[in-house]
């Protein structure tokens, strides 16, 4: 079934080591605040939420400190949308992070970045400019 109303991710997780550390590094490079999340019954994990709309384009998601995952070596990459990923990726070695590789163009599809987070965590940040 074709569905092109909806992106198709709906949610992610970035699971972390420190979540102090890495609630700074993603404010700091996104210039946002994360919030608390509440946590489901007594499950032994911290979450601290993106900012998002319901109603918005693109997913939300949450920064996740949960007992028997680790950060980092993951293989799944979360792009975070931008106005211009050169200007997130300005912030990203102050913040405590790597810059795996610089923006780049891809053609007709914008531009990207590839980052480290504090954590070890690969993202990319993506940008039609």
């Amino acid at each position: 079934m074709e569905n092109k109303k909806f992106n198709p991710v709906a949610w992610f997780e970035i699971y972390v080591d420190d979540m102090e550390r890495a609630t700074k590094f993603y404010e700091t490079v996104f210039n946002l605040k994360l919030d608390e999340m509440p946590v489901p019954g007594d499950a032994p994990m911290t979450m601290r939420c993106f900012p998002g709309s319901e109603n918005g384009i693109g997913a939300s998601g949450t920064l996740i400190k949960m007992d028997g995952l680790q950060a980092g070596g993951n293989s799944t990459i979360v792009y975070f949308g931008c106005m211009d990923c050169a200007v997130e990726e300005s912030r990203v070695v102050d913040a405590g992070g790597t810059i795996h590789q610089p923006k780049m163009s891809i053609g007709e599809y914008g531009f990207c970045s590839i980052i480290i987070d504090s954590e070890g965590n690969t993202v990319g940040l993506y940008s039609m400019n």
